[in-house]
């Protein structure tokens, strides 16, 4: 069970990695609203421009935490936690925006791994 953790693990962090520093300025299908990128992505949410940043960083410092928790495991639940909790905010914006559903399924899928983390962990 602890493998299923750790490829949990491994899954979450790349994926919050493409979102957050590969994708950070393009458009994708997933995006919520109609927008093009990050920044505007939160705008389209309400959210002031600030929060992208602290968003941001801490959705990369729970990732980098979750992959050091492969070897230093009280890292992990934490983590976990913190991800689950940002990743049900997500799906609170795309539902506040009135989203189609198909646009909170990364989010979701995230939510889900960061549970399947929290109970194998």
């Amino acid at each position: 069970m602890e493998y299923i953790s750790i490829i949990a693990q491994i899954i979450i962090a790349l994926g919050i990695f493409n979102v957050w520093i590969l994708r950070y300025n393009k458009p994708t299908s997933w995006r919520g609203g109609e927008s093009g990128s990050m920044k505007e992505e939160f705008a389209a949410y309400g959210l002031p421009g600030w929060s992208v940043k602290v968003i941001g960083a801490l959705k990369i410092l729970l990732a980098v935490l979750l992959i050091i928790g492969i070897w230093i495991p009280a890292l992990v639940n934490p983590s976990a936690i913190g991800i689950a909790v940002l990743m049900l905010g997500a799906i609170a914006m795309h539902i506040k925006v009135k989203d189609s559903f198909k646009k909170s399924l990364p989010a979701l899928g995230m939510l889900l791994l960061s549970v399947i983390v929290i109970v194998f962990s």
